[in-house]
This record gives structure tokens, C-alpha cells and sequence, in this order.
């Protein structure tokens, strides 16, 4: 395998992409959560206003982080059960053209927690399990919502920092429905029809049969799959319409939709950090963020990249566009907290694939989910100004708000919730029966194997090396359970957080106001969310990635 220079220009291209769309894209959701009324926002404005009018929710009405968080986890809890009980009705239902049976109490719960969660992991092949119903009503809404689910706590906490003196957060029906109906739904729309018109299917067709040149039966899977592809990229949600992804020449049939698709990743978490530095008045603030997001996005890429052409076989790679576009898309949908995959991760390098693992295990904030990479990365941030206020004796600020004893217990819980899980979750599946019996592979990449999956549900990504057997009610439940504290034991803390900040008084800058928008800082953030996330994580990585990388070194 080569790296070519066609390779660093594919990859410039996507990252270039992403760096001029980030500004432009944030301008627009600027207005859009401020509420301004002009260009292009009128057009979605009308279907805004008639959701407000069935809901009977009063647009001006604002919320303290107590109820804003109350109708957040009422809202999702009733989208769980909703989606829980149409997986386990769906063969009495239409739009099912292959009769496909419900499914057990155990997968419908930990899909419906997945999708709830914006994690999308998927313990089933989609075109095998899912009725067309299921996929459009179900998982389809819950990309959407949980999508915007992401951007209005990542709101929330923005007001926290930018109004003073007051309870009021916002409205969070307000926020959820501005963000599907003038940003997620444009841009799914406008997806849908380029990916439809490269190829991706569209359509209610039962399923296909014909005979292969050797006169075997082969199914090819029809369905609504290119509105989903849209908006489980833009959305950050990964879940693919069909079981291997957008491995799937339906799902990703062209080098153009290939582009698209990996521009999709973290186009909406990157234009999030714009977007932030102007609801808090400073743009310098989002700008840093950004910048600390790319940087160690390219770094890691950089690594990725290395091991894979130094290590790696073609054994699960993209073969139709290059090893080059597996590995990318493998770093930015770990980034993205996004989960969908082009190839096979556990056929990568061993260090890739530990890279991959690391990536999510830094807590999904290289880009993250929508919006949830935004409030993820704020809980580091403000952990980093905490601690150099310690290293200089003084009162640590943030965009002028004293951090104080409460908001650093509410970050830490953020921080090490789902770290926990992780650690836990991976020790008992190696230890219990239920857990070892799913196993793909012994020694250490059995390890990896586990400990992905636990490192993909509590960090809300969703990707999977794919070789571990997870359709049992062993790991359905514990990959349910990690997914349901990754999503709201980080979301309560930063409600907690917004709703303590948004009281305080605004200090203005002085000569000891330690800049959180310069260079410097932008390092100290970057190692701090490294010392956290690979520290913690060092030992098992060892048993894990590592040793396989050595042991291979050793074989060579």
C-alpha cells in the first residue's frame, strides 16, 4: 500500500471544506437561535409556528435549568417508549413488504436507547431486522431529535455563560424545534436529493431477487434509505439503513457521495464552535475551540494514517476509493461521535484501531455529536481554567463567570461518568460467561473487541469492531445501560452547570484575567483532554491494542 499525493489532496479537500462551511454555517444558526427573521429563515419559519400552535408551546415562555431539564428527559423518555414498543409491533404494521418479525424485548430496548441516546449502535443488519415503518417513524425521527436534543443543552449552557444575573435558559421546545425545522431538515433535503442522485436508494420496492452468473439466489435490499444516510451524517447519529454501513454501495455508491458523506461527519459539530463564540460575544472563544478541535483531529489522523500504511493489510478496507478513505473516515467518525463506518475496523492495524478507540474514549470532544461535542469540550474547558487558577493562586473565570467549588463537582461527574462505565462495563464482560461468549477472537484483540463496544455506547458513538457478537441480552442491556449514562449523566451536570452560571454576575477582564481565547490555552485544553482521557484509559489500552501491535511486531 502507497500514500499518495492524490491521498493529501483528498484529505485537504474534505478538512478545507469543512474550515470554510464552519463560519458560514454558524452565521446561519446564529440567526436561527437568536430569532431573527430574515432571508432564508422565513421560508422555514410557517411550519415552526404551526408546531408551536399544535403543541401549544409559548415561544416567549423560558425555562431555569430545573424544567428545562424536566421536559429534555420527559421528552426523550416517552421517544424510548415509542420506539420500543413499534420495534416490538412491527410485523402487525404496513410499509413491511418482507414481513420481517418484532423483535425481542432486549434489542427493541437497547435500539431504542441507542437511537434516544444519538448513539445508533446497532446490534442487528438493518434490512434484515427493520421494516421501512420502523426505519421512517422510529429511527428516523430519533435522528432528528436526538440531533437537536444535542443542540438544546449545548444552547442552554451558552445562555449560561452569556446572561447574568437571572434563571431564565431558554425554551427547550423552542430550541428543539428550530433546530429540526431551519437546520436539520434544509440540510437533510438537500443531502437526500445529491446522495439520491449518485445513486443512493429511494424507495418502498419489495426486495429484489435475481440469479447470479453461477445460478445462485442473491436479495438485493430496496427501502428509504437515502433520506436516512442524510441525516444520520449531518445528525451525528452513524446508523445505517443497511448492516454494513456505508460499506454499502447503496448507502455510499460513489466517490462523490463518499466526499459528502465524510464532509457530513463533522460539518454541523464544526460550525457548533462558531456558533458558540457568538452567542457568548466573542468570536476569538469558538475560534480557539476549533482550532484545538482540528489540530488534534490531524493529529490523530496523522497517527492513524501511519500505522495503517506501515501495518495494515487491505483485509476490510475501502477497496472502491483507497485505503486513505477508510482511515480518514475511521478518525472523523470517531470524532464525530458519529459511528458510521466504510470498512471494517477490526480488520485495521492494531493501532489504528486502539486510535480509533482512543478517540472516542477523550469523550467524543475532537467535533463530537452535534452540539454534544460543543458542551462536552465546555466541561474540559472548564476544568482547564480551574486548574491554572490553582497553579496561580486566584479565582478561576470563564467569559467573565467565577468557577467555583459546585460547578467543578458537577464537571467532574460529567468527566468520569462515562469513563466508568467504560472500565466497568469491559472488566464484567471479561469476567462473566454471558460477556465471553460473544467473543470473535481470544488475547488481546478479544479485549479490544470488548472494550470497544463499551467505549462506543457510554461515548454515544455507535461504531463497533464488528467482530464481537452483541445480539444477546447480556450485552444489549449493559451497552443500554452505557449508553443511557453517556447521554444524561453529561447532560444533567451541564444543565446543573448553565443553571448555576447563568446567576452570576459577569466580572469584567482585568490585568490577572488568565486569555482563554490565545494559542496557549488552546494547548493546555488540548493536554488536559489528552491527560484525562489516555491516562485513564493507558492500562487497559495496553492489554489491548497496544500488545496486539507488539506481538505483531514480534511475529514480523
Amino acid at each position: 500500500m502507497t500514500f499518495t499525493s492524490f491521498d493529501i489532496l483528498q484529505i485537504f479537500a474534505v478538512l478545507a471544506v469543512v474550515t470554510v462551511l464552519t463560519p458560514i454555517l454558524g452565521q446561519y444558526m446564529f440567526k436561527v437561535f437568536t430569532g431573527q427573521n430574515s432571508g432564508l429563515l422565513r421560508v422555514f419559519r410557517p411550519l415552526e409556528k404551526i408546531i408551536y400552535f399544535v403543541s401549544g408551546v409559548q415561544e416567549t415562555e423560558e425555562m431555569n435549568w430545573k424544567q428545562y431539564t424536566k421536559a429534555l428527559l420527559i421528552f426523550n423518555f416517552f421517544g424510548f417508549v415509542f420506539l420500543m414498543i413499534l420495534q416490538m409491533v412491527q410485523s402487525h404494521l404496513p410499509l413491511n413488504p418482507e414481513h420481517l418479525g418484532d423483535l425481542s424485548w432486549h434489542l427493541a430496548f437497547n435500539t431504542a436507547v441507542s437511537f434516544v441516546t444519538n448513539t445508533n449502535w446497532q446490534a442487528y443488519s438493518g434490512e434484515n431486522t427493520m421494516s421501512y415503518l420502523t426505519q421512517m417513524l422510529g429511527l428516523g425521527v430519533q435522528n432528528f431529535v436526538s440531533a437537536a436534543t444535542g443542540f438544546a443543552v449545548m444552547l442552554a449552557l451558552a445562555r449560561g455563560f452569556s446572561r447574568k444575573q437571572t434563571s431564565e435558559l431558554g425554551n427547550f421546545w423552542v430550541d428543539l424545534t428550530r433546530s429540526t425545522t431551519h437546520v436539520l431538515l434544509p440540510l437533510s433535503i438537500l443531502l437526500t436529493v445529491i446522495l439520491m442522485g449518485q445513486g443512493v436508494v429511494q424507495n418502498f420496492s419489495s426486495y429484489t431477487h435475481v440469479k447470479t452468473i453461477e445460478g445462485v439466489e442473491q436479495i438485493i435490499p430496496q427501502g428509504p434509505a437515502a433520506s436516512q444516510i442524510a441525516i444520520k451524517q449531518l445528525g451525528s447519529n452513524g446508523g445505517g439503513f443497511f448492516g454494513v454501513n456505508s460499506a454499502h454501495p447503496f448507502e455510499n455508491p460513489t466517490p462523490l457521495a463518499n466526499f459528502l458523506e465524510m464532509i457530513s461527519l463533522i460539518l454541523l459539530a464544526s460550525a457548533c464552535t462558531y456558533l458558540f463564540g457568538l452567542l457568548v460575544g466573542s468570536r476569538r472563544q469558538g475560534l480557539v475551540l476549533f482550532g484545538t478541535m482540528m489540530a488534534m483531529m490531524v493529529v490523530i489522523l496523522g497517527l492513524s494514517l501511519w500505522s495503517e500504511y506501515s501495518f495494515g493489510t487491505m483485509e476490510g478496507k475501502e477497496t472502491r476509493f483507497g485505503v486513505m478513505n477508510t482511515v480518514l473516515w475511521s478518525v472523523m467518525t470517531t470524532s464525530a461521535s458519529n459511528g458510521s463506518v466504510n470498512g471494517m475496523l477490526s480488520s485495521m492495524s492494531p493501532l489504528s484501531g486502539g486510535i480509533a478507540m482512543l478517540n472516542i474514549m477523550l469523550g467524543e470532544v475532537v467535533f463530537g455529536g452535534v452540539g454534544a461535542g460543543m458542551y462536552g469540550i465546555l466541561l474540559y474547558v472548564i476544568l482547564t481554567v480551574f486548574l491554572c487558577g490553582l497553579m496561580v493562586g486566584r479565582t478561576p473565570e470563564y467569559l467573565g463567570k467565577k468557577i467555583e467549588a459546585k460547578e467543578i463537582t458537577w464537571v467532574i461527574i460529567g468527566v468520569l461518568a462515562p469513563c466508568i462505565t467504560i472500565l466497568v462495563g469491559s472488566a464484567l464482560s471479561i469476567v462473566l460467561p454471558a460477556g465471553l461468549a460473544g467473543l470473535g477472537h481470544q488475547g488481546p484483540h478479544g479485549l479490544s473487541e470488548v472494550f470497544y463496544a463499551f467505549a462506543s455506547g457510554a461515548g454515544n458513538n455507535g461504531s463497533a469492531f464488528g467482530s464481537l457478537s452483541v445480539n444477546s441480552a447480556y450485552y444489549n442491556v449493559a451497552i443500554g445501560v452505557a449508553m443511557l449514562i453517556g447521554r444524561f449523566l453529561i447532560i444533567i451536570p451541564v444543565m446543573a452547570i448553565a443553571g448555576s452560571f447563568v446567576q452570576k454576575k459577569i466580572a469584567p477582564p482585568s490585568v490577572g484575567t488568565f486569555q482563554t481565547d490565545s494559542v496557549l490555552f488552546a494547548g493546555l485544553l488540548a493536554a488536559v483532554i489528552l491527560i484525562v482521557g489516555a491516562l485513564t484509559f493507558f492500562p487497559a489500552l495496553s492489554l489491548g491494542p497496544i500488545l496486539e501491535h507488539l506481538l505483531l511486531l514480534v511475529k514480523g
